[in-house]
């Protein structure tokens, strides 16, 4: 095996390391667990505040196996120790489904989180992090580190002694069977006794948006986050860095502007026709108005000239309504739940709380479907991911699909790709594509091929690219007799449930992209015994059906590897119509062509290694699309980003020097007001391009004028209020407990301007 490693390796050859820790093995299997943690215990003061721990590499391992091997009974495979080295060198590991990536990230997260700076462990849900938090946390316990937990709700710390109160019988049980319920071990505490964990699991957005509030507080207590970003492992790095990063985190506040107009746009624009009114590139995701439509908007709002100066505002409500209508669908984009607009992620199909669209694209779809329009807010703070997570001294992540992105990994975060073997041979076995003519051709193949198998004991999981699509296949498998769970954003709730029994013989499970990520699918069910797993095993394992392909690889391939993990066998294949999104857009004309000149009934499809070709340059081509948006992205948010640095190190410096709150109220409101010239000079110098101006090259001159102008502004109200902030800072410093009210804002009224300067009635800005 040391020899394939070489092989796939080559420059990483950490064989040599591997037979080291392979060498402590039976020293520490003598140890007692006390023993075992006294070790560990002295292996960190040995490590404390150290920034090089690669000396203590082999020996923190070997313990963090021998731990596991204790508390969990899982021993450390060679391979998931050699995605750990990986990981802790700052690679991002490819590892295939069913390898232990979890298990694998133990070592290096316990190794860094021995100089005492803290290890952030990334997850793509709450779920995950609860998961793993527990189950990874008894590993932790052992060796004496201590390990958190954030939520969107609640951040908690790992405590094997605590036991939740609660008297409902309903809560969602773990997957792997471990834990009654997933409030047990997991004891309440505040955000920042969390972040002082060794180890700390949560999502990517929890730990953005931690620190956005961060810098928005106005006392350094309250500040979550410790200063500095040391070590991250990203669990499903792709999801995270590549899918999700087309979205900014952004704290914003309802402002002042009527919702009404929202209304009025969204009949509007039902009313508009495409290809007459507007038109839709659905490559780019785009939609523009054209002259008749313009005329019909005119009319409709009986105002002379839509583009005029007085009416831009307008324009900005037309095209967010355009987008609303023609590029958002509903169960694919988002869902409607308790009267909200929820969005869905395309990429997993999970329900993302508390995330809107930006920009009036959100209130323009809660117009359109006639749900409660929400004020347009207000951005307090923004960041992208690729910012974010580009803070941390050392970053690392791993996936079982990242070769196809390795390009960008290394572009945008200077991240390269490695790839482990896996433990036992890969024996699943992936059929070509079988394309039909239309949709009902292929959902009639579906189900056939659903049916058989199920007949011959053979458990299997439908993946679908939307909500839709998943409600269209349940519906058509109710109408065949055929017994089956659906699994979507709309009752994620009982994922751990259905996925637990998807590998039963006869199981078939029908998801959306959610069941990709983060789990195995256990042959027999879980709990399994070994009868149960033999009779899958012999039924052929798992069969995973294709019922889309997605716009990145990736996710194919994710859904391939839900089958056939460790050396299990398994089948996948895809089943694809000509009316597919993506053959539509990028491929179906060669293909229709092919199926033409064959003349094929309606029924038989194409089974051809040349036709799956063509699909994967259609998804090549959407994954060069979407990266070149995601860099555009970027590269304007880089400009913002160095100002943004620049302003939370100055507000920082404030707040550790106990400056009065209002230099900081009237940065932040001085900020605030940058980011909105910001993103309206933004839209404003796209227009440019149409003589021959470059956009991103005036938005990073024009930006730096404004940021210049931002600190003069600053430095002027300093000198103003100079008198005025030393006394109230003399009368802050000899009193005992002084509060944000007084005496800085004594005796101002609820409805008088705010003090700070930020144009706000005081019980709308310091009066809160």
């Amino acid at each position: 095996m040391f020899k394939l490693f070489r092989k796939i390796f080559g420059r990483h050859d950490f064989t040599p390391l591997i037979k080291k820790i392979n060498l402590f093995e039976p020293e520490l299997g003598k140890l007692t667990d006390e023993e075992l943690k006294n070790r560990s215990g002295k292996l960190k003061q040995a490590a404390a505040g150290k920034n090089n721990l690669d000396d203590f590499l082999v020996e923190a391992f070997a313990l963090m196996r021998e731990a596991a091997k204790r508390v969990l009974n899982q021993r450390h495979f060679d391979v998931q120790l050699m995605g750990g080295i990986a990981l802790h060198y700052g690679k991002i590991v490819e590892m295939s489904t069913g390898e232990g990536k979890t298990l694998a990230a133990t070592a290096p997260a316990y190794l860094n989180a021995l100089s005492g700076k803290g290890v952030h462990v990334i997850t793509v849900n709450d779920y995950l992090a609860r998961r793993d938090a527990i189950w990874m946390g008894q590993i932790y316990f052992a060796l004496g580190l201590s390990v958190g937990c954030l939520t969107h709700e609640q951040a908690f710390l790992y405590d094997p002694n605590y036991k939740a109160e609660s008297k409902s019988e309903d809560k969602e049980r773990d997957i792997l069977g471990s834990f009654k319920i997933f409030q047990d071990f997991l004891r309440p505490v505040s955000r920042r006794e969390a972040y002082q964990a060794d180890i700390l699991y949560g999502t990517n957005h929890e730990f953005g948006f931690d620190y956005l509030r961060d810098n928005l507080v106005y006392d350094v207590n309250s500040r979550a986050q410790r200063k500095e970003f040391y070590y991250a492992i990203i669990d499903e790095v792709d999801s995270i860095l590549i899918d999700e990063a087309r979205t900014p985190l952004i704290i914003a506040a309802p402002d002042a502007q009527s919702s009404d107009y929202y209304k009025i746009f969204a009949r509007i624009v039902r009313n508009l026709k495409k290809d007459e009114d507007y038109l839709v590139d659905e490559k780019l995701k785009t939609v523009s108005i054209i002259d008749e439509g313009i005329n019909k908007v005119e009319k409709a709002l009986n105002v002379k000239d839509l583009y005029g100066q007085e009416n831009l505002r307008l324009i900005h409500y037309l095209e967010e309504s355009l987008k609303a209508q023609t590029l958002f669908k509903r169960d694919k984009n988002y869902i409607i739940e308790n009267n909200e607009i929820i969005i869905v992620d395309e990429f997993t199909g999970r329900k993302m709380y508390g995330r809107r669209y930006s920009g009036g694209l959100h209130q323009a779809i809660e117009a359109k479907e006639s749900v409660e329009v929400k004020q347009e807010s207000k951005t307090f703070a923004s960041i992208t991911i690729q910012n974010y997570f580009r803070m941390y001294q050392k970053l690392a992540g791993m996936t079982g699909t990242a070769q196809t992105s390795a390009e960008e990994f290394h572009k945008v975060y200077n991240l390269e790709v490695v790839s482990i073997p896996t433990n036992k041979p890969m024996v699943r076995r992936d059929k070509p594509d079988a394309i039909y003519k239309n949709f009902e051709a292929k959902y009639r193949a579906a189900i056939g091929e659903i049916k058989k198998r199920r007949l011959a004991g053979q458990p299997v999981l439908i993946g679908t690219a939307s909500i839709q699509h998943n409600e269209i296949i349940s519906d058509l498998l109710k109408q065949a007799g055929v017994p089956h769970e659906t699994l979507n954003a709309k009752n994620h709730e009982r994922e751990g449930a259905i996925i637990a029994q998807a590998g039963k013989s006869g199981a078939v499970t029908v998801a959306t992209n959610m069941a990709g990520r983060g789990v195995d699918i256990i042959l027999g069910g879980n709990p399994s015994t070994p009868d149960e797993a033999r009779k899958v095993r012999e039924a052929g394992g798992l069969f995973v059906i294709g019922t889309e392909r997605h716009e990145a690889r990736r996710i194919d391939n994710q859904l391939r590897g839900r089958s056939g993990r460790q050396g299990d066998q398994g089948e996948s294949q895809f089943f694809l119509s000509l009316e597919d999104d993506l053959l539509r857009i990028f491929g179906g004309g060669r293909i229709k062509n092919l199926m033409e000149k064959l003349n094929l009934p309606e029924d038989q499809p194409i089974e051809s290694r040349l036709v799956s070709k063509v699909i994967n340059e259609a998804q090549k081509k959407v994954e060069g699309v979407n990266f070149d948006a995601r860099e555009h992205l970027l590269e304007y948010d880089d400009v913002m980003n160095r100002q943004r640095l620049a302003i939370y190190k100055k507000r920082r410096e404030f707040l550790e020097k106990g400056a009065n709150p209002q230099i900081l109220g009237m940065l932040d409101a001085l900020w605030m007001n940058h980011l909105e010239n910001m993103e309206a000079m933004r839209e404003a110098v796209r227009l440019r391009a149409y003589s021959q101006r470059d956009p991103l090259a005036e938005y990073r001159r024009e930006g730096r004028l404004l940021y210049q102008q931002l600190l003069v502004n600053f430095e002027n109200w300093l000198k103003e209020n100079k008198e005025k902030l030393e006394t109230a800072q003399n009368i802050k410093i000899n009193q005992r407990q002084p509060t944000q009210r007084e005496p800085v804002f004594k005796n101002v009224g609820r409805n008088d301007p705010c003090p700070c300067g930020s144009k706000k009635k005081f019980k709308k800005c310091h009066g809160v």
